[in-house]
């Protein structure tokens, strides 16, 4: 019964540790948007998955959305301004929800209609902004097509190709 109750508390605390910035009128992680307890989707439909572009787009349950070249969700951080210059997600938020960085300040993209631009992020590489939204990965993404960061904390989402948020 104690490794039970052990077991169970290690699970929360590391749900809790990898919520990470959940904007600052979060006290405890949110429920995930479809009001279960985890987000599934089907793999992310982009053919042979085999592009050269950083951005691109995947059909999911959420419907189209921006995912990486290697079909990984990415998402936008509500606390951040959009248009802005600088992240707002610095430090444990920072290692949670990784910057989406690229090699120039002009990305290959393919399938996304929304701006895409760049700033100076948090470690000082090149980080995409979609629509000016700066854009993140989650790290409880393990998969192609993941989208466990959907609705997290109530400020954390994923975006249609043309930089619109999903939810929220």
């Amino acid at each position: 019964m104690k490794l039970r109750i052990i077991s169970g508390l290690a699970v929360a605390a590391l749900a809790v540790a990898l919520t990470g910035c959940t904007g600052p009128a979060a006290e405890e992680p949110e429920e995930p948007a479809d009001g279960g307890t985890s987000v599934e989707t089907e793999a992310p439909d982009t053919g042979s998955m085999e592009t050269d572009a950083l951005l691109t787009t995947a059909d999911s349950d959420l419907g189209e959305i921006v995912v990486d070249g290697e079909g990984m969700t990415v998402y936008m951080f509500d606390s951040d301004t959009q248009g802005g210059d600088a992240s707002t997600c610095e430090g444990q938020c920072a290692t949670n929800w990784p910057a989406v960085t690229a090699d120039s300040d002009d990305p290959a993209v393919e399938g996304v209609t929304g701006e895409i631009g760049t700033i100076t992020g948090v470690d000082g590489e090149t980080q995409v902004t979609l629509n000016g939204w700066p854009l993140y990965y989650f790290a409880g993404d393990s998969a192609a097509g993941d989208t466990n960061g959907q609705g997290v904390g109530g400020v954390w989402w994923v975006l249609t190709p043309a930089g619109e948020k999903i939810g929220g």
